[in-house]
């Protein structure tokens, strides 16, 4: 490829201006300063590099490739221990689907889980017709939110950290589709409503529209809690980067997504999502799915799972009822950053990620 130069005394400059409407800006003007030129004010020259090794190294600065600064990774409170992965059949008996939560929460913890994780949607069959009639009144707790007062309870009486996965709830006339975390003291540190909804089509394969019932919630959600720092996602939400890349400038040690990816996106999709959140990030990503049910109106595709911050797949497991016991060391996280050292070679100089939910608050 030529390479060419413009000689600066040759360029007529012209200023041209238009406008640009969006829905968050009706009307606002952009401005350019073009320059006017002919082919024989182009000669032939060698390739211009703009930074030698040395000078580009000290042009920009890592962190301004985010808005505002990243938060240093805090010291975890622990750095190792086990969490447990409760990938659960689910039936149209929301009784029994609790009470079988409630067991496999006491297996887990039995087992040395300090950390257990639910699926996406366990307390009902995941259709849009099933989410208004098991959705559950989470704010106001005890008989208006069953699924919940139980992870309340156990999280309570086990000594745990419980990310109940999630159920439907009912707010304010408004379905959610919702994650609770709850702490060892029984409290709720947090509430994530799935932020991205599940609207797809592929014909002849999958079509699911979540909107139709449920509303898209608006927050992300990090939470500090006795086995560090946790961002969490809802399941379709894993396939958003940004989303991942703001928590981990939030300083997460682990990602959770209790998900229900279906048969057709999920063998092609589910553990590469997975190691490539874990891998831009370099932290831990957690997964866990609802058992396999054929006989259900939507078949999920299984496979819960926790991946290391190399993308490496530390355990995982098939479409079954199964609960995944496993290790999570938070000391490799800096090893691998380390290793490979990119939150210190992001160019901010050519791009940013705005987190506006910190920006606004201060």
């Amino acid at each position: 490829m030529k390479a060419f130069a413009l000689s600066p005394s040759l360029l007529n400059f012209k200023s041209f201006t238009f406008h640009h409407s969006s829905s968050s800006n009706p009307l606002f003007p952009l401005s350019f300063i073009l320059p006017s030129l002919s082919p024989c004010h182009l000669r032939h020259h060698r390739p211009i590099h703009r930074h030698s090794p040395i000078m580009a190294a000290a042009s920009f600065n890592s962190e301004r490739a985010r808005a505002p600064p990243a938060i240093p990774m805090p010291s975890p409170p622990l750095s190792k221990f086990k969490i447990g992965l409760c990938q659960l059949s689910v039936t149209p008996d929301k009784d029994r689907n609790i009470a079988h939560a409630r067991t496999a929460i006491q297996d887990a913890a039995s087992k040395g889980a300090q950390l257990v994780l639910l699926p996406e949607i366990w307390n009902s069959p995941y259709s849009n017709d099933s989410f208004p009639v098991y959705a559950e009144d989470i704010d106001a707790g005890a008989d208006a939110s069953p699924s919940t007062a139980m992870l309340s309870e156990l999280s309570r009486l086990l000594k745990i950290t419980i990310v109940g996965g999630s159920i439907p709830e009912l707010s304010g006339g408004r379905l959610y589709n919702t994650c609770c975390v709850f702490g060892t003291d029984g409290k709720l540190l947090a509430k994530h409503r799935k932020i991205h909804l599940f609207d797809i089509d592929i014909p002849g394969k999958i079509t699911f529209i979540e909107s139709k019932t449920l509303t898209a919630g608006e927050t992300p959600t990090i939470v500090d809690t006795e086995v560090g720092r946790i961002g969490i996602g809802i399941c379709y939400d894993i396939r958003f980067p940004e989303l991942a890349m703001i928590y981990a400038a939030r300083g997460a040690h682990l990602l959770c997504y209790p998900g229900a990816f279906n048969m057709t996106t999920g063998p092609l999709h589910w553990e590469l999502l997975q190691r490539a959140r874990a891998t831009d990030n370099q932290l831990y990503v957690a997964t866990c799915s609802p058992a396999r049910d054929t006989g259900s109106g939507y078949v999920a595709w299984g496979h819960s799972t926790l991946v290391g911050p190399f993308g490496e797949v530390l355990a995982t497991t098939e479409h079954d009822e199964a609960i995944i016991i496993a290790e999570i060391d938070y000391s490799i996280l800096e090893q691998r950053r380390t290793n490979l050292p990119v939150t210190k070679q992001r160019r901010g100089d050519l791009y940013q990620l705005v987190d506006f939910q910190r920006l606004n608050s201060q």
